[in-house]
């Protein structure tokens, strides 16, 4: 089976992260780049799914030169081989040039399953995932507390607000998966060693056949117009009872627009 798990490199969420005043985008050097955290969940279940069924397990990843850490990081896991898409054409794409990038990709690299984190913690869009199955014409399989393949069949427990819903489909297919799916490895000594030796191909918009019009930040459907740095925090306000402290309370929740 050919597993794709596409990964991301984020800004490490312990450090203050900040946006580049120049195109109003993620400022990528202001902060330490780590692994998606949620993206270490899909190469967990990943290499699970190769070690039940064979295959390989391909890492992707879209960013910057220096996403090659989060690459290596995956490939320690125990991941096979990567594929590194880097262009300067690709920067400040949002979710929909992104999709179009991966999805070109992907379909010159072949899958017969595609793993992702539900959602990363620099954008939060949660949609990547539903975005390439559209792109890909596959069927989508998101939010996933559980795989399970048989053959060419494919089920998950789709986490929801009232427990689960059982979602069956037939490979190929993109799924994405929560947390609660797994518990990730830690990269051994000896993994670490070989992931330094393990194939990572790097591909540019023309090796992928990636349309520019449909990338980078000009052509991105959402854009940041402005932004300010937050204020330092004030001291709080003290509500002291004398009768009438729950008054006080509400009157001061209501001003803030809280109630």
């Amino acid at each position: 089976m050919n597993i794709v798990v596409c990964v991301k490199q984020v800004p490490d969420t312990a450090t203050e992260r900040k946006l580049s005043s120049k195109d109003n985008t993620l400022d990528r050097d202001a902060a330490d780049g780590v692994i998606n955290e949620l993206c270490e969940y899909a190469v967990e279940e990943a290499l699970k799914i190769k070690e039940a069924h064979g295959g390989e397990v391909t890492v992707l990843t879209m960013g910057p030169a220096k996403a090659t850490d989060t690459i290596r990081k995956a490939l320690a896991m125990g991941a096979d081989k990567a594929v590194h898409l880097v262009d300067d054409a690709l920067h400040g794409s949002d979710a929909l040039g992104t999709s179009h990038a991966l999805a070109q990709t992907l379909k010159k690299i072949g899958f017969d399953l595609v793993i992702l984190g539900s959602e990363s913690t620099d954008a939060r869009t949660g949609v990547l995932a539903a975005m390439l199955a559209e792109r890909l014409g596959t069927p989508q399989l998101t939010l996933a507390r559980k795989v399970d393949i048989d053959g060419s069949a494919i089920s998950i427990e789709r986490v929801t607000d009232y427990g689960y819903d059982k979602v069956t489909a037939t490979l190929p297919a993109v799924v994405s998966v929560v947390e609660k799916i797994n518990e990730p490895r830690y990269p051994s000594f000896k993994g670490i060693m070989a992931a330094k030796k393990k194939p990572v191909q790097t591909f540019g918009v023309a090796d992928a056949e990636i349309d520019t019009a449909q990338v980078g930040l000009a052509s991105s459907w959402s854009e940041v117009t402005e932004f300010a740095v937050a204020p330092p925090r004030a001291a709080g306000t003290i509500v002291k009872d004398e009768g009438d402290g729950g008054a006080k309370a509400a009157e001061f929740l209501a001003s803030k627009k809280f109630i």
